[in-house]
């Protein structure tokens, strides 16, 4: 049995910076209302025709792989989480490794919402510890605001969301205590629609079915998301997956030298940094920059907390992730 260790990490965001100010011109809200119950001051959106959630996930790929020190032709597998792919079929897996040359590698996508980047993780680190590949590639890179109701209708879901893509480069390492330690993985489909967008879908309602009613008030193709009820899990489900990673690796909240949460919610961080004693230094939080990237939120803070310098070896870090399905999961390194 080998371990996984990331080797290499790399982010990409879209240009175009959006504001609380410039979404109250388009919607009923300021940005008071929106630092207070989010913690975000602006996000990233892309602008059509310049980028796609695959091609920011190649631009933050091409930096992981360049910095782990391989080639290309080194990579054996790609992991694509994402929930916003650029076509319905195929995923955006495959789009990768096309757009990066790359030999006919397999490519698997995750469709795990907020926590994808996370089961991401885990499933390369299962291909990597049993020996079947070296060296894997993994994406997380979403758009959201395409998909956006940009309107006082859709207010309480489109302030928070960004666009942006983050990625790791999973290799081989013999020494078994550095790298991935464990990875937790949980899922609750009983509450699968708090947070879901329904339609279109083969199961219920497809294009034709929203084409033909040609209904203005029709929201089954726009986000939904029941706030109160998807915070006061999240705290309780971050906090559970948290101390099982920790309790499985002898570990206490002591000996975490940095937290990277899902940027879901400010709130919801600063919550779980309290609960587990946290000093700043040691929780990682840019969702004031870049809003939540769903799939991308950890990957592009992770790259940034390891650029600046707050992740160095021999640093335990967690990541740690709730989100739609209900799904969520950490993630125990030993860098």
């Amino acid at each position: 049995m080998y371990n996984s260790k990331i080797t290499g990490l790399g982010y990409y965001v879209p240009d175009n910076v959006v504001t609380n100010d410039d979404l109250s011109k388009l919607m009923d809200t300021n940005d008071a209302w929106i630092q207070e119950r989010t913690g975000i001051q602006e996000r990233r959106h892309v602008i059509r025709g310049e980028d796609t959630t695959t091609s920011m996930g190649v631009k933050a790929a091409k930096i992981a792989i360049e910095r782990s020190g391989l080639d290309k032709d080194d990579i054996d597998f790609i992991v694509f989480a994402t929930l916003s792919p650029d076509y319905y079929f195929p995923g955006p897996g495959v789009l990768v490794q096309r757009e990066l040359g790359l030999k006919t590698v397999g490519a698997l996508d995750v469709r795990n919402q907020c926590s994808g980047f996370v089961y991401a993780i885990s499933v390369a680190d299962q291909f990597i510890k049993t020996g079947m590949y070296k060296n894997v590639l993994v994406i997380g890179s979403e758009v959201h605001s395409t998909g956006l109701d940009m309107t006082t209708r859709g207010r309480s879901v489109s302030v928070i969301f960004g666009d942006g893509a983050g990625a790791a480069v999973l290799s081989r390492e013999e020494d078994t205590s550095k790298g991935i330690l464990s990875t937790h993985l949980h899922s609750e489909g009983e509450h699968a629609e708090e947070l879901a967008l329904i339609a279109p879908g083969m199961g219920k309602r497809w294009v034709t079915d929203i084409l033909e009613d040609n209904n203005p008030d029709d929201t089954s193709y726009l986000p939904h998301m029941n706030g109160q009820f998807v915070f006061k899990n999240a705290v309780v489900r971050f906090s559970e997956v948290i101390n099982e990673g920790l309790q499985a690796n002898n570990l206490t909240p002591a000996d975490i030298d940095m937290l990277v949460p899902h940027q879901a919610n400010l709130r919801i961080s600063q919550f779980i940094q309290q609960k587990f004693g946290l000093q700043d230094s040691q929780v990682y939080n840019n969702i004031m920059k870049y809003g939540n990237t769903t799939a991308a939120s950890i990957p592009i803070a992770l790259t940034e907390a390891w650029e600046q310098g707050k992740i160095n070896e021999g640093d335990t870090v967690v990541l740690a992730a709730f989100g739609s399905g209900f799904t969520w999961a950490s993630a125990i390194i030993k860098w």
